[in-house]
Parts: structure tokens; sequence; C-alpha cells
């Protein structure tokens, strides 16, 4: 299938193309929004599609929102959406989803990690009937090597944990249809996790891979400790294995103990009572005491995304949504 036959993909009339929008969040890329617009821009000029480019300031605190209002005034196909305050990032593309009209819907971040010629690749793959077209990272060599250990360790973990398999080295940087979208939408959370939501949606799915670049600018936001409670967040989300995890070593220990329990009585009878021993017996009972706190800390995490969520407050608050022509406070 050509792409140029995509103009009927989404039952529009033929003389109309399809629009794509192209969600981005922005949070302190104030040294590389330049080389956003720069790189971006023409591919999607080139596209056999109108285009909107929905970029969504994450409550930054350099000038990268008046660099985003400056580019919306000299494009009319970009949209900036303030947010009130720092929301993260699974909330800043919450933010760009919701407002988002296209009938393909491209997420992709600022840093030019994910190389914007991956959009055309997506295009051609939506295309021939796809209807989630996911960038895999073939090549991670410009990250860490803990990063990269960490990241395969994080996947395995999560995909034997979780009931929902997530791609392996798959970050936000994806192609969604329109009934893709409408779908995510529907789900209530408000602690989003949002590779593994769009994951479980499911509808067709196909993967192109490509080579991680370095940074275009700036540094990650993302801290070790910021990962490991995405991680955390993760797993919590879509696995309830540590939770019965707790119920087979509680089963283990009470054998043990049994067992132990039985052999004192055996033990007692047979040479008479010794004189006990406190140090070994300090021993087993911090270590239960620590294994028990760390069940109630598993149990806590639970619990408090059940706390969370009963709540029902907003993903986010918008603030401001800049669009040429036209300015529009909206909640």
């Amino acid at each position: 299938m050509s792409i140029d036959s995509l103009k009927n993909r989404s039952n529009k009339p033929s003389d109309q193309q399809p629009l794509v929008s192209v969600v981005c969040p922005f949070f302190n890329e104030n040294d590389g929004i330049d080389s956003f617009f720069s790189a971006v821009v023409p591919i999607l000029d080139a596209l056999p599609a109108t285009y909107e480019l929905i970029c969504i300031d994450d409550g930054s605190t350099d000038s990268t929102l008046q660099a985003l209002t400056n580019a919306a005034s000299n494009n009319a196909a970009v949209k900036v959406i303030e947010l009130s305050r720092n929301f993260g990032k699974e909330s800043a593309i919450t933010a760009g989803i919701d407002h988002s009209a296209g009938d393909a819907v491209v997420i992709i971040d600022a840093d030019l990690q994910d190389p914007p010629h991956l959009i055309t690749e997506m295009y051609e793959q939506w295309a021939c009937g796809f209807e989630v077209v996911l960038a895999k990272r073939s090549d991670r060599s410009v990250d860490s090597l803990p990063k990269r250990l960490s990241a395969n360790l994080f996947y395995k973990l999560l995909n034997h944990l979780g009931d929902t398999s997530i791609p392996e080295n798959v970050g936000d940087c994806r192609l969604m249809d329109r009934q893709v979208v409408d779908a995510l939408k529907q789900l209530p959370e408000n602690r989003r996790f949002m590779k593994g939501l769009m994951s479980w949606v499911g509808f067709r799915t196909t993967t192109i891979s490509y080579t991680r670049s370095e940074r275009s600018a700036g540094k990650s936001k993302f801290s070790g400790w910021r990962l490991w409670n995405f991680a955390l967040e993760g797993i919590t989300a879509f696995s309830t294995v540590p939770l019965r995890i707790w119920t087979y070593l509680g089963l283990f220990f009470s054998i043990v103990a049994f067992s132990y329990a039985c052999f004192i009585i055996f033990h007692t009878l047979v040479m008479g009572i010794e004189v006990p021993g406190y140090a070994s017996l300090l021993t087993v009972v911090l270590f239960l005491g620590g294994i028990q706190l760390i069940g109630l800390g598993i149990l806590g995490e639970y619990v408090g995304r059940i706390y969370s969520e009963s709540k029902r407050r907003p993903v986010y608050f918008v603030r401001r949504i800049v669009e040429p022509g036209k300015t529009t406070n909206d909640s």
C-alpha cells in the first residue's frame, strides 16, 4: 500500500488529507527548542497530510514557555498547552493526547534522542493498516551502562510479574490511530503509567527499530531515584504478584517454624534441655521482623495507590492554551 492511499484511511473524502497530531512534552528544554523545531517541522511538512504540533509545557521554570509561544506565532500548526504546574511526563503526555484531534497521534520527546525521521516511517506503517506503531531502541550505546542494565532488568521483571506484556526497549515514541487514542481516553486512572496503558489497550501493532541518539541539548530530568520510583509505579500498576509473594513467604516460614518446633521437641525428649542460644534467637527475630516490615511496605504501596485513585483528582490542569490568533484558558 502506498503512502498516498492513506488519504482514504480515515473515511474522509478523497480530496481531504488526514490530520496527524504530534504530541511533545517539554520541561526546561529551552536550550534545545530551536533544534527540535528545525528537525521536526521539515519532516512534518513533507508528509502527505496536514498536521498539528502540540507542545505541552509541564511547568518549566526557564524560558521554555516563551520559546514555545514564539514558535506558535511563527507556525500556524503549533499549539502550546501550558499546564498549571509540573505534573510529570505521564500527565503531560495525557494532556497532549486529550487535546489532539488527529486521525493519527505521534508521541515524541523534545530531546531528539528519538530521531524525527521515525515519524515518516511510522506514518508509512500506519498507511499499511497498523493501528499502533512502536519505535524500538535497537542500539542504546549512548546511554550509560547502569542505565542500560537497569532498563533491561526493569522490562524483564515487569513482563515476568505483570499481566500485560510491555515491549522491551520501547519508550513513549510511537504512533497511535485515533481509535487507539479514544480507547486510552476511556481509562480512568489518574496515576498513569503510560507505557503500560498504551500496551494494555492492544490493537494491531508493529515495531520499527532505530539507533538512539545523543540528546540535542540539556540533560535528562530522570535521576536514579526518579527512575526507581517510575519502575515501582509500573510494577504496582500492572501486577499483584508482589502481594501474592508474601502469602507464599508466610507459608514457607510457617512450615520452617513448625519443622523446627518438632525438632526442638524431639531433641528435648532425647537429649534434655540445653542452655538457650540468645544470639541465634535474636537473629531470627530480627530477620523475621525485617521480612514483615518489607511486606508491610509493599502492601503500603498498593494501599497508597488505592488511596490516590479514590480521591479522583484530575491528572492535570491547563493554565492556558496558545494557538495562532487566539489564546484560551482551559482546565
